[in-house]
């Protein structure tokens, strides 16, 4: 089992930044491929981005590149989300999620992903 914990979210306006933290516990956190989705009101949870276990080849979709990065701290257990120049439109509940097992590659499906933590929100104003 791992559990994963959200933090960092909160209330921003347009162009400003946030870093979102997730700390997990449990199974060895640096064997796990680990991404970032998020859920608007009325849509679908969405890929975000994601990493592989060594934090190598991070992958974002195309909505937030060149403004978020995804990284992680093993020896922390840890994964984060800096998020810059933010908009209206990434108003969401941000989730982090792991995979079940080490020999599992990274995924933008949120269905591959076995640990889902609570979600924090985050609110752009305009």
């Amino acid at each position: 089992q791992v559990q994963l914990v959200e933090s960092g979210g909160g209330l921003v306006q347009t162009g400003g930044s946030l870093r979102l933290s997730c700390a997990a516990s449990g199974r060895t956190f640096s064997s796990l491929p680990m991404g970032w989705f998020r859920q608007a009101p009325g849509k679908e949870r969405e890929f975000v981005a994601l990493i592989t276990r060594i934090g190598s080849r991070p992958y974002y979709a195309d909505s937030v590149k060149g403004r978020f990065t995804i990284s992680r701290d093993n020896a922390k257990n840890t994964l984060y989300l800096q998020m810059n120049s933010l908009k209206p439109e990434d108003t969401a509940v941000y989730y982090c999620a792991a995979r079940g097992s080490p020999f599992s590659s990274s995924s933008q499906s949120r269905t591959a992903y076995d640990y889902w933590g609570q979600g924090t929100q985050v609110t752009v104003s305009s």
